[in-house]
């Protein structure tokens, strides 16, 4: 059969607790868990954050990952990036990535967003000539025209944001990871995120999509993988799946 362009076979993630690449979030419920003496197999501040995990996803489909917080979800995006190693098992990913993980966490404060706009770009894969082509329609698309000579440090959250996805989305990547940067904005940006997701579904290209949000789930997914501490629990047709979360999700609360 012809390879998928993302694959993890049998992956598995240790961090040590209070290393840096942990970020706080998922480092807590682990620490409230070793000092409950749950999970005996966690020692010295070793642990886990993936156990296992096996799936692919075929060129042009969208992937949804849904579980609470400290499930793992940052976890494989950041594998999938490059930004961290496995510490078992295979990762592959074909083609050229734009990833839009811990919003703008890319950006150099100290210069404009002009500037930045080049330096994601080629990080992104875009040559200097393509950024320059692209430019005024990646400031365009962000609504940043009028902060673009500002530096980025001067910038809210949902700014870097918008600044960030415009230029992943202009990039047209084989595959796109997209980590909850839709929560930020205001109605009318997600509104032209979607629709340019839509876009890059209709281009074939291969999308990782991480969300809180089950109805953006439910709206872009052709798939939706649940995970639960570092584990797939399973997957399927975003539906079911998204029904199946719920009911854990209530399950852990009664």
């Amino acid at each position: 059969p012809m390879s998928h362009p993302i694959e993890l076979s049998d992956v598995w993630k240790q961090y040590r607790l209070g290393s840096q690449d942990v970020c706080l979030r998922d480092t807590i419920p682990a620490l409230v868990k070793r000092m409950l003496g749950r999970n005996g197999a966690e020692d010295d501040g070793l642990f886990w954050a993936l156990r296992g995990v096996s799936f692919h996803v075929r060129r042009g489909e969208t992937l949804g990952i849904i579980g609470p917080n400290g499930a793992g979800k940052s976890t494989i995006l950041k594998l999938l990036s490059k930004i961290i190693r496995q510490t078992k098992g295979t990762v592959r990913v074909q083609g050229r990535v734009a990833a839009l993980i811990e919003l703008g966490g890319g950006f150099h404060n100290d210069l404009t967003g002009a500037e930045n706009v080049y330096l994601q770009g080629t990080m992104v894969g875009l040559s200097r000539q393509e950024i320059r082509r692209l430019f005024n329609s990646i400031v365009d698309f962000s609504g940043l025209d009028a902060f673009i000579h500002t530096p980025v440090k001067r910038y809210s959250s949902g700014m870097e944001a918008r600044l960030g996805f415009a230029i992943a989305a202009h990039a047209r990547p084989d595959v796109l990871l997209v980590d909850e940067v839709l929560s930020v904005g205001d109605l009318a940006f997600q509104q032209k995120c979607f629709k340019r997701i839509d876009e890059l579904k209709r281009l074939q290209t291969t999308i990782i999509f991480i969300s809180h949000n089950l109805e953006a789930v439910r709206m872009l997914c052709d798939r939706v993988l649940i995970l639960q501490q570092g584990q797939a629990l399973c997957d399927g047709e975003p539906d079911a799946m998204i029904r199946r979360s719920r009911e854990e999700v209530r399950a852990r609360v009664l």
